[in-house]
Parts: C-alpha cells; structure tokens; sequence
C-alpha cells in the first residue's frame, strides 16, 4: 500500500510560468495537493521549450511540472478569467508569477480572489515583490541572484562572477512560497478551529509575497552582518569558502576530482595523518579554521599532491577509513547509478513522450524531503498541454458537456 501524502484534499490553482511558482506547485502536488496549471492556449508554459532536444515539450517542463493537471485559458478574454475565478472559488491555494499589478489589471486580483473564496491563500512570486520602488521591474532569477548578494561570491577571485548551471533562484523563491503556502493553510485551519469554523484571517496575511531576491538574499549567512558590522567585504574563493580550511575540490591521478571537507578542529589532525603529513595535524599553528585559512594555500597543495597520486577511488576509500568528510563529483550518470539513491527511491521512472517520440524508461529526481523511509511515488511527469481541461471543468466547476465544448471551441488555437 502507497503511503498517504500529506497534502491529499488540497487544491490549488497554478497560474505560474517558467520555474519559481512552478516548483512551488509541484512541491505541494509532489505531497499530494491536486494542482491546476492553467497554460496559454496554443503554446502553453514556456518552459515547454526551454532546452528542448527533440520534439514540442522538454525534460525541464516535464520534471518542474510533475504531478499536476493542465488546463488551458485564455486569461486575455472574459471567459477565461471568469473560469480563473470559479477556480478559485473551489481552491485552497492560488499560485502566480506574474509581473506585480497583472492579475489587479485582468480583474482577477486579490478583491477578486477574496470576493468569491475568503479562506483562499494566495501566493504570489515576483522579481522584486509586491511592494517597494523596484516593485513593477521584470527580472528574471539571474538578475535576483545578483541583486540578493548571491552572484557575487560565486566564481574564481580575480574573475567576473559566474552562475550556477541551474535556477537556483527561482528553485529557492518555489521552496520559499511552498513553504509560505504550507504555513498559511496551518494556520487558516488553526484559526478555523479556534473560532469554531469561521475564518478570522484577512486576505492580506494569508497572501504570501516572495521576491526572488530577498530569497537569494535569506541564503547569503553572515554576508550583509559581517559586513556592517565590521566592514569586511566577502570575496570570491573558488571551490573554496571563506574562512573554511582546508576544504576544497582535488584532482586525482584518473583525471577525476573528489571534494574533501576536513576543515573540522576534530577531523583535521586525522585527515592529515591520512595523507601522510602528520606534521601540519600536530602544527600548533594549524589548530583552528581562522589558523588554517592563513595558509590555506600551503594546505591544497599537500592534498593534492596526496590526490594526484591516487585514482578518485583509492583516496576517497583512503579518507573514508581515516573518517574525513569527502566525496566524489557526480554527474548526471553517477547519479542514475548510485546505490544510496536508489535504495530511497530517489531515482524513479518513466515512459516520457517528449512530442517526438516515446523515451523509455526516463530517471527523475525523487520526492524530497522523504517520508516513511522511502521517496513518494512520483504520479505522473508533468503533462500535456490541456490533458485535463475537460475533467477539471466538469470536476471542479460543474460544467455541463455543451459549456464545456463552447469554452474549447472559444480557445484560440
């Protein structure tokens, strides 16, 4: 028997593009709440194209986009926002990510949304947030990451800033609004219980407002605090991180790099006498991170001479001996094969029909964090575009047949 998802009988409607208010959708669809994607008419979420290899819809849509229903309307004609509307009017969450003022613009905003649901949690995700001078500016997660702080410290000192290879700003925004959307249906359920059934929260606390870059702001530690407090400017380290040694990426003699975090006061002394240079554990001057950061430099290059003599094999069996944090650096094959995740059904799969053709047996990411030991089961990647607009209208709103295939023949191609 498949374990019960805790957010079974919870509906919520996506109005979301790209990936931000999309992950936040499929973080509660992933836990069992019944998401809605309602998609343009004719091409849908964007993300349907982006790193498209073959066919009309990529791995990307299909993974962000796991477990929901898509339903298609034209948010630019009457009739698709009033079916935004009775939506809504059924949901116990709204999710959107567009530009602030849009759904104010297209009559659907909060008065809207309060006056035909007053126990709706709206969560809205934009570049800036909802209030403030930038309020209004588009953005994109690049442009977030850079204004929260995060861009700056990610790179080799001497060079401009790089950027991750994923969103990591619109992933951390999702998780963000997933969160904030969780907390305020605790809450409304709380307060529906102590009032005995009526709710007592207005529409402005139940509305969650992130803003790209304060998410990536909130993961930036001590680097606004140290700073004010001390003046100290962070710089970029590389593989390296500030004030952390020694801890670092190494090349080994296969031409793989494995990643060793021996920086613990403990673990140091140990890692050392791994190495062959029981020397620097004992070295009185090496005796704390702030110590070791002074010759940090000293430190990476006895390791990796260690590395360099050894295939990524041997050292991190090596150091797994001796009880030092390390690990290899995976790829997406490594992945697919390791033991640990599977054993946790982190890696589930499909047959995946990309528009081109059927792939067989496609591995994507599990569900996290787990529940009972093992990974939810995944219950569909995400789907075609439409797949379900006459189920939900006729599930959700009650539609009879006729009204059902008005509103298709209605909807632009």
């Amino acid at each position: 028997m498949s374990a019960q998802k805790p957010l079974e009988g919870v509906r919520v409607v996506e109005l979301g593009n790209y990936i931000a208010a999309p992950t936040a959708g499929r973080l509660l669809a992933d836990f069992g709440a019944e998401v809605v994607k309602v998609e343009r008419p004719g091409t849908g979420d964007e993300l349907r194209r982006w790193r498209l290899t073959e066919g009309d819809t990529s791995m990307l849509y299909r993974t962000i986009n796991r477990g929901k229903r898509s339903v298609v309307l034209d948010l630019h004609s009457d009739a698709g926002r009033e079916a935004v509307l009775e939506l809504a009017a059924q949901a116990d969450v709204l999710l959107e990510n567009f530009r602030p003022g849009t759904l104010e613009r297209w009559g659907i905003g909060p008065a809207e949304l309060e006056a035909v649901n007053p126990e709706l949690v709206l969560v809205r995700v934009s570049a800036f947030g909802q209030t403030g001078p930038m309020s209004a500016r588009p953005g994109f997660a690049a442009v977030a990451e850079a204004y929260g702080g995060f861009r700056e410290m990610v790179g080799e000192p001497g060079r401009p800033p790089s950027r991750t290879g994923f969103s990591i700003g619109d992933s951390i925004a999702g998780l963000y609004a997933a969160f904030g959307a969780v907390m305020r249906l605790f809450e409304r359920e709380r307060a529906r219980v102590a009032d005995g059934g009526e709710p007592r929260i207005s529409l402005d606390q139940r509305t969650i407002d992130v803003a790209l870059n304060e998410a990536m702001l909130s993961v930036t530690e001590s680097l606004v605090p140290e700073f004010s407090a001390y003046g100290r400017r962070r710089e970029r380290t590389g593989g390296r991180m500030e004030g952390i040694a020694p801890s670092n990426a190494y090349l080994c003699g296969d031409g793989k790099s494995i990643v060793v975090a021996g920086n613990g006061d403990g673990i140091f002394k140990r890692y050392m006498e791994a190495i062959g240079r029981p020397d620097l554990g004992s070295d009185p001057q090496l005796t704390s991170n702030e110590l070791r950061w002074q010759r940090r430099d000293e430190l990476d290059d006895a390791i990796g001479d260690w590395t360099r003599q050894r295939s990524s094999g041997e050292a991190l069996e090596a150091l797994d001996v001796a009880g030092v944090p390390a690990g290899p650096i995976y790829t997406a094959e490594d992945v697919i094969a390791d033991e640990q995740y599977a054993a946790r059904d982190m890696i589930q799969r499909f047959d995946i029909d990309d528009g081109a053709s059927v792939r067989q047996s496609v591995a994507m990411p599990g569900i996290v964090p787990v529940v009972g030991g093992r990974s939810l089961a995944i219950t569909h990647p995400g789907p075609d575009l439409g797949a379900d607009t006459h189920d939900v209208l006729a599930g959700w709103l009650g539609w009879d047949e006729a009204r059902i295939a008005a509103h298709e023949e209605g909807v632009p191609a």
